[in-house]
């Protein structure tokens, strides 16, 4: 992921955790699941899915049958290894300054990692400039509200097994920013707020559920996912 240098180390610690669906990064399993929801099959041979942010590569099983090439890129040392060894070409970069070529892919996606982000418009212009003509934005991030902060970090940081310091409260991503900066480069961003569903999260907290569904919700006040296609 491309955030703060203190951030990135503390992925590259709690790398052994990326895929165990019940360590560290459990919600990011559930949050690349409901990503791929958002990502239809490719609609050519040979398109190009570009995963900004990756990780351990977790939205591959969820889009290996979906025909893209799934190429990430991530800051993070482990992050890329593991993302390999799921199938994803993966590239060690900054999201700031993707190294592919403009206009090369089908599908962009930046799951999770806007919010670690100190400069938001590049990151938006480096996704959307990556877009063919008609190609498609996907995201999901935390919004910048007092609700978010209180929710993502103040009381979910210190719940068992969640790591502690992954989020900045100044990172936290302005809603209006985000849709303003996406229409600039010719992406009309359209939002959706979503959460975790109850049942799900209680059965998984007993250990009865492997994983967790997200649902929508009315407010774009905490987790929010986006979706627009590039204009052309």
């Amino acid at each position: 992921m491309c955030q703060p240098q203190t951030v990135t180390a503390l992925y590259d610690d709690l790398a052994a955790q990326w895929w165990r669906p019940r360590g560290a990064f459990a919600a990011l399993h559930w949050l690349a699941e409901a990503r791929a929801h958002l990502i239809p099959p490719a609609r050519r041979p040979g398109a190009v899915l570009v995963d900004l942010g990756c990780g351990g590569g977790l939205l591959a099983p969820h889009i290996s049958a979906k025909g893209y090439l799934h190429v990430g890129v991530d800051l993070s040392q482990e992050g890329p290894r593991q993302a390999a060894a799921h199938g994803v070409k993966a590239i060690r970069g900054d999201v700031l300054r993707v190294p592919l070529k403009p206009g090369c892919a089908d599908v962009v996606v930046a799951g999770e990692v806007l919010e670690h982000l100190s400069d938001l418009p590049r990151a938006v212009e480096q996704a959307c400039g990556l877009l063919r003509p008609g190609g498609l934005l996907v995201l999901d991030t935390l919004a910048d509200t007092a609700l978010s902060k209180f929710l993502a970090i103040t009381v979910a940081e210190r719940l068992p097994g969640v790591p502690r310091g992954v989020h900045e409260p100044h990172l936290l991503v302005n809603r209006a920013v985000l849709v303003e900066e996406c229409a600039r480069h010719g992406v009309r961003l359209r939002l959706r707020g979503i959460r975790p569903a109850v049942l799900d999260l209680f059965g998984w907290a007993v250990g009865a559920r492997e994983a967790v569904r997200m649902v929508s919700v009315p407010t774009t006040a905490v987790l929010f996912q986006g979706i627009g296609t590039k204009e052309g």
